[in-house]
């Protein structure tokens, strides 16, 4: 799951997301050759001109989700425009999905987990082209205004080992096992659906300590040290991604994910760098700040602990990353969103005003800083190529959302 962790990636840190572990992207974008990118180290974005979006429908309730925000009937699927290897790509992914379709609870309100049950019987020996399938068994919505911005992640790889050794001194912590998780729910029915994470001080629960506090005194006794890494400032930015790869010494690699973390608000430092003015033409990427940070480690440091949020990892092991359904979240297919607004598990048809987000795209992952409607951060996957996409990714435009037919029908679209 992405945390808030965890994406304009001077977007993730300035505002921020994703997920467990992390699969390389799919052999058709070379993983080791980045695209041509700005003297920040973010790709150069290829302009697109996106599809315009319908007006917006009344909203039947307050907006908190997708159902009381309101639908749009789209255009025919087949209409659309989708390009049959990204489809194709979706396909298999949605096929992963299904399971987790099929018996979870819908929290956007606009499906029933039996309407997924005919294009999840299909997809599994579905013979014909990609589209064809999505536009046999589901149509498109478009939720709200369907105005859409979208923010990138990846997985890092940075310098580590799972032993200290020399020039190795970062911690990479486990879940601190005092460390608690509070469900608020359990005092009364106005805080359903709200947690908080802290500790007990003698008969009080209290904040858990804050990033400065854990670089200053550490966790021992208190947390296992899982690796150590080399850079502080990459084990940040890998603590924002929320997972990500310890390439050792002997290069052998070891891949952590997100555990936990310490119950303290995300601050994005790249939007107080920028409202600072310390970033100068072509820093605005996460590769940009990430060169400010080392040219000036002292206030370096100092901006870092503005964000307060501290990120505990476990060790992942077998097929990963993992998003919030628990599956394997895949490069240029699976998206982050607010499953308030988009199913998770539920395609979604991208349109931006730059080209390589642009189609189709699997809801298979959630982050905390993606919230409301036509909010995506995309999924690139590891290596050059993925950190120099994600990097940068600022896209708007427009979002379609693909539905069950039968959804369509109860719902009267």
């Amino acid at each position: 799951m992405k945390i808030a962790h965890l994406p304009f990636l001077v977007f993730a840190l300035v505002v921020a997301g994703c997920s467990g572990g992390i699969i390389p992207a799919p052999v058709s974008a070379s993983a080791e050759t980045p695209p041509a990118s700005s003297p920040g180290g973010a790709a150069q974005p290829v302009p697109a001109t996106p599809n315009a979006t319908f007006p917006a429908p009344t909203p039947t309730g307050d907006g908190s989700t997708a159902a009381s925000l309101g639908l749009v009937r789209g255009p025919q699927i087949g209409a659309i425009g989708i390009r049959e290897d990204k489809a194709k790509a979706a396909l298999s992914a949605f096929q992963t999905s299904c399971p987790g379709l099929l018996r979870r609870v819908d929290q956007s309100g606009l499906t029933l987990n039996d309407e997924w049950r005919a294009s999840c019987d299909a997809a599994k020996s579905w013979q014909g082209d990609a589209v064809s399938f999505f536009a046999t068994y589901m149509d498109a919505v478009q939720v709200g205004d369907g105005k859409a911005f979208a923010t990138g992640y990846f997985e890092p790889e940075i310098e580590g080992s799972r032993t200290r050794i020399p020039g190795f001194d970062v911690p990479v912590y486990g879940r601190p096992n005092d460390l608690l998780d509070v469900d608020l729910s359990q005092w009364g029915d106005q805080y359903a659906g709200k947690r908080i994470r802290g500790k007990v001080d003698g008969s009080k629960l209290v904040l858990y300590d804050d990033r400065g506090m854990i670089d200053d005194n550490g966790l021992a006794g208190r947390a296992p040290i899982i690796a150590w890494a080399k850079d502080p400032v990459e084990f940040f930015f890998l603590q924002i991604q929320g997972s990500g790869r310890l390439r050792a010494p002997d290069g052998t690699i070891m891949r952590i994910g997100y555990a936990s973390q310490n119950g303290r608000d995300y601050t994005g430092i790249g939007r107080l760098m920028k409202e600072r003015g310390l970033l100068g033409p072509g820093e605005s990427s996460m590769q940009g700040i990430v060169s400010w940070l080392n040219r000036n480690p002292v206030e370096g440091k100092a901006i870092m602990r503005e964000n307060k949020s501290y990120v505990f990892f476990r060790e992942l092991t077998g097929a990963g990353p993992l998003g919030a359904m628990g599956y394997p979240v895949v490069g240029e297919t699976s998206v982050a969103t607010d499953p308030k607004f988009i199913p998770l598990g539920a395609p979604v048809y991208l349109s931006m005003d730059r080209a390589e987000p642009n189609g189709i795209w699997v809801a298979q992952d959630t982050g905390g800083a993606i919230k409301g409607s036509n909010r995506f951060d995309t999924f690139w996957g590891a290596g050059a190529r993925a950190r120099a996409l994600a990097g940068g990714m600022a896209a708007r435009g427009a979002a379609l959302l693909l539905l069950p037919k039968e959804t369509l029908q109860r719902l009267g679209l």
